[in-house]
């Protein structure tokens, strides 16, 4: 699903509100949420799942062009944990439709 995607299911299921209102919506909640996440802070969403920020430390890795040893800085990442009732409902679904998805 993508983020237009996203606007035009949210402005279907809730008629009262215009195209230009989901829009405006979405943008903000996820603004907020990168700025939480840029901020150092940690978002839970009840039923969702959880976003945070992972250090990945400093290391050495090789230029694939040239072989030469690359020195690549420390980095932090967003990091999502989904919760247990999306991680059931996702399951579920998978079982259900019988695919190899559900092997996993």
């Amino acid at each position: 699903m993508t983020r237009s995607d996203l606007v035009a299911r949210l402005a279907e299921r809730f008629g009262q509100l215009t195209q230009r209102d989901t829009e405006l919506a979405v943008k903000t909640m996820l603004d907020a949420m990168s700025d939480a996440l840029a901020r150092g802070h940690r978002i839970e969403i009840r039923g969702f799942g959880s976003f945070s920020i992972n250090r990945r430390p400093p290391r050495v890795g090789r230029n694939p062009r040239s072989g030469a040893q690359v020195v690549i800085p420390e980095k932090l990442v967003p990091h999502f944990k989904p919760g247990k009732a999306l991680r059931e409902a996702v399951d579920a679904a998978a079982r259900a439709r019988g695919g190899a998805d559900a092997a996993g």
